[in-house]
Parts: structure tokens; sequence; C-alpha cells
């Protein structure tokens, strides 16, 4: 059996936490010593360099007391108006826990959909990385106040492996009510064994997922394997660990008892290949010899470089990228699309917001977003 993987080695690390672990079921509030503890946790493995980010749940239940709607289950429209009020609590939550670290919180909404348009992906990918470049911390949970089929059973932990392909983290860690993955559900099977480390997620090993918990929770071990899934197809390392102790991403890093998932061998060039083979170009951006030898060396596409754009793309359109000989040195998704792509050719990128009367990216096609062909 292959080794785990070390969380201490991760350098981008996203970190989902359940209701059950954010909200005091007795109060109704959130659990701020456990919470202080996970900010703990996150400033130690930032003083170790590595950027985290938290998904976290429990908007819905900090606002069901409050609103008196404890009772029963809640119509679509009542979790709605749950998330508008819970939002504030949860985040106000999280600001003061990560402050008394040193930290800066920043709260981000998404939705599953925003993670599959290709644009809308764009804008959050490029937003979160922007907010880890400045030292925050994002903290992330569903749009439900908007949102309709999102709300549902497990979003969270599939929203947590979307943001870790997303910014392309090493590491996705699920903190739980359970330390790991065990064969048979091991509080009806005293016989279930414990998986330390799970190559890849079969068949068989999807069938080792449970009905979903009580109480607040809305996942269940299934929902985290398809996490496992979806994260470790994009080449990013997963663990399920216990949350319940204080300090709990301390406990993994002491040696704590967890189930981590390998990334798949294929997974971080998935997204490169997909790129290369499986997008049909819409357009085409000819550049000089100087863009082409920075592109073999692994560099992004500067406007400077630049000479003809031909065709018409939008913003995250896949374009192929030729030399002045017509060969294909590149294929990329266009951070632009084709008439300001067309505007700021040839230009340095310091020009781009005079041009444009707006400020996008310094590159036309990112080196994330890029394949040398």
């Amino acid at each position: 059996m292959s080794a785990p993987p070390s969380l201490a080695a991760a350098r981008r690390i996203v970190v989902k936490i359940g209701s059950a672990l954010v909200v005091d079921p007795r109060s109704a509030a959130p659990r701020e010593a456990w919470l202080a503890s996970v900010a703990a946790d996150a400033a130690r493995l930032r003083h170790g360099g590595a950027e985290v980010v938290i998904v976290s749940s429990g908007a819905v239940a900090l606002a069901r007391h409050a609103l008196g709607l404890t009772r029963r289950a809640l119509r679509l429209e009542e979790k709605q108006a749950a998330a508008a009020v819970g939002q504030i609590r949860l985040a106000g939550a999280w600001q003061a826990a990560l402050a008394g670290h040193g930290m800066t919180a920043a709260q981000v909404l998404l939705t599953l959909e925003d993670s599959e348009d290709r644009r809308r992906y764009l804008n959050a990918r490029e937003t979160l990385k922007t907010l880890l470049g400045l030292g925050c911390v994002p903290v992330i949970n569903e749009n439900d106040t908007v949102a309709t089929a999102e709300i549902r059973f497990g979003d969270n932990d599939r929203l947590a492996a979307r943001v870790a392909e997303m910014i392309e983290a090493d590491a996705l860690v699920l903190l739980s009510d359970i330390d790991g993955l065990y064969t048979a559900d091991p509080r009806r099977d005293s016989a279930a064994a414990h998986l330390p480390v799970v190559e890849r997620v079969t068949e068989e090993i999807m069938a080792m997922g449970g009905d979903p918990p009580p109480g607040y929770s809305s996942g269940g071990m299934r929902t985290k394997l398809i996490a496992a899934r979806i994260a470790t197809g994009a080449g990013c390392a997963m663990a399920i660990a216990r949350g319940e102790v204080e300090r709990p991403l301390s406990a993994m890093l002491d040696g704590g008892r967890c189930t981590w998932f390998l990334p798949a061998p294929e997974g971080r060039s998935a997204r490169k290949s997909w790129i290369a083979g499986s997008l049909a170009p819409l357009g085409r951006l000819v550049v000089d010899d100087g863009a082409a030898r920075a592109l073999a060396e692994g560099r992004s596409l500067l406007p400077a470089g630049v000479r003809e754009v031909e065709g018409r793309f939008d913003r995250g359109d896949p374009v192929s990228i030729r030399d002045g000989a017509g060969r294909e040195v590149a294929r990329g998704l266009s951070a632009y699309d084709s008439d300001a792509a067309r505007r700021i050719a040839g230009r340095r990128s310091a020009e781009i917001e005079d041009i444009l009367g707006w400020r996008g990216r310094d590159v036309i096609v990112h080196r994330d977003d890029l394949v040398v062909v």
C-alpha cells in the first residue's frame, strides 16, 4: 500500500466543515471556542507556508432558532430566508475566529453552477487566487439565498471538491464525525476495518458509503466519496478526519488517524489534456518569436507578444496560438474576448486599463490555462 500524503507538505489546502461542527445544537449558536481552535490550526499551516481556504456550512442552522423554524422541515423559501439571516452570523463567527490569530477572513458565496460554467468558473478562480495572494482566508459557503437545486443532500462536500479543483489545491480535508472510511459502518458492524489509505475510488469503495447521519449535517459518507472522486481526479489528495476534537488539523499534523485518498497519477495533467485535445479552438492568436520562446519556457502569453487575433471568441474560450510561420505552438483558454484581445494585442499590460476602460488580467492566456503542443 502507498504511503499517505502529508498535510504538512501541502502548499494550498481546502478545509470543509459541516454544520454539526460549526453550530452548538443546544444553543443554536456558533461553537466559538472550536472555531478559534480551527483558526489556530490555519495559522499554524500558514506559518508553515501553506494557503488555507475554508468551506463552511452552518448558515441555515444558525438562523433556524432565531426565526422560530425549529419544529419541522423547512420549505425551500424558508431555507433561503434562513440562509440570508444565517450567512451574516456565520461570516461574523469566522471573522472573529480568524482575526484572533491575525488573519483576514473573506466571505465568498458560490453554487455548484459557478464551478461548472466556464466563465463563472474563471471569475471565481481569479477572485479566490487574488484573495490568497493578498493573504486572506476565503470562507466559502453555498449561495443558498438564491440557489434552488443547490440546496440538497451533500452539496458542500462536492462544492469543497470543486473549489479544490478550481484553485489547484494540494489537499482537501473533510472534517467529519468519524475518523475516516471503514469497510462498513463501524456503528453497526463491529468487524468494520479502518482504511488509512485509498489509492483509487472504485465502485467497491463507493459501495462502502452509508446513509447520512442525523442532526444538522446534510451529508454522509457517500457524498464524501463523491467529493473524493472529484478532488483526486483533479490531482488533489483528500482526507476524511474527525473534526469534533479541538485543533483537528493539528491532530492530523501530529499523526492522528484519518483516511487519505491519493490523487490520481494523471489528475494534474487531465485538465491540460482537455485543453490540448478535447476542445476545438474558436480563434487564433499569432505571436512573435519572443512570445513563442516564453511559452516554450512555461510562461504566460502577454498581450505585447500577440501580433494578430483571428476569429470570434469569448472570455474562457479555447484558442490556438501560432507563430509567424503558422505553426501551432500552444493552445489555451483566452482571458479576453476577441474584440478586447484585438484592442490590446501588441500593447504592454500596464496599458490594458487605459485601452479597455477596465482592469482585466495582465495576460491574454495564463500559463495555468495553456498547453504547449
